[in-house]
């Protein structure tokens, strides 16, 4: 991505720097929407109703995996991307968090990164800071002249909650505070065939390292407008040793090799586990794929 683009489910400007945007006068939602949660829907709702052009301020990569402190996503950036353009967001600056960045005043972020793309109103969580050392929060903004809208937390709600329950195997409680199912994404590799041999062909994903991925176990899902059985884990029936996140589309046949997938997490089905035969195994999938049918959209 350039200085500026198109991305997302809708049209939305994005730009790395804010000379990549359209000049306007802006109400700009400020975080980092790993998720693009409940209550960060709630930030750029308040952004909104300022009756500006609503924007988004984001970051990439995450602020903590740069400052040292290490975090699995919810999201890719182009996912994140996509959220943001179906909440109807009308342009995003993507701002790349360097340490250059990390080490700018709170009054020089406030000026070159919300002056600079025309921000008269800002929107954030109550909690927001900014700025090197976390200086910057909604107060000093208020003072520099900024029209500011403080959005309370939403209670239990944050993208450090939903990591928590992702982890734990509950992608039923997650979706409650997404407000839609956790998901998991990758480009569509070769694996090694098993699951067509068996009658359930898998689309084998190559998850990105920051990526956060449940734990072993099957799940029912959603991919590609219909339902999805899908297996994470090291295949321990035949002595597998690499992680993998595999989705058997119901009801489809086709190549989709090099396709990015953008997989929904809906239930789990049961643990990962070697059985005694390779007719037991087959059953198995065959009672994965009748409880994938069976399963219920969380949200």
């Amino acid at each position: 991505m350039g200085g500026s683009g198109t991305s997302g489910a809708g049209l939305v400007n994005v730009a790395r720097e804010p000379s990549g945007l359209p000049e306007a006068r802006r109400a700009a939602a400020v975080g980092t929407f790993d998720g693009v949660h409940r209550g960060h829907l709630q930030v750029i709702d308040a952004a909104r109703r300022a009756d500006l052009r609503t924007s988004v301020v984001t970051f990439d990569p995450h602020p903590r995996a740069v400052l040292g402190g290490g975090v699995e996503l919810l999201a890719t950036l182009e996912r994140r991307l996509e959220l943001l353009a179906a909440a109807e967001v009308e342009d995003v600056l993507v701002l790349p968090f360097d340490e250059e960045l990390a080490a700018l005043s709170a009054e020089e972020f406030a000026e070159r990164m919300l002056r600079g793309i025309g921000a008269e109103t800002v929107a954030a969580g109550e909690t927001f800071r900014f700025g090197r050392g976390r200086e910057g929060d909604l107060d000093l903004l208020a003072g520099l002249g900024f029209d500011v809208r403080r959005v309370p937390l939403v209670e239990n709600v944050s993208s450090s909650r939903v990591r928590e329950l992702v982890h734990a195997g509950e992608p039923e409680r997650a979706a409650k505070l997404l407000g839609r199912p956790p998901e998991v994404e990758g480009i569509v590799v070769r694996g090694d065939g098993r699951g067509r041999e068996l009658g359930f062909p898998t689309a084998n994903l190559d998850v990105p390292d920051e990526l956060l991925v449940p734990p072993d176990g099957v799940y029912a899902g959603w991919a590609l407008d219909r339902r999805a059985a899908v297996s994470i884990g090291t295949n321990p029936h035949f002595d597998g040793v690499e992680r993998r996140v595999e989705a058997h589309l119901l009801d489809f046949d086709g190549d989709l090799y090099g396709q990015r997938l953008v997989v929904e997490i809906w239930a789990t089905i049961r643990e990962q586990r070697r059985f005694d035969s390779l007719e037991e195994l087959v059953v198995a999938i065959g009672d994965d794929v009748a409880g994938t049918r069976r399963a219920v959209r969380p949200g």
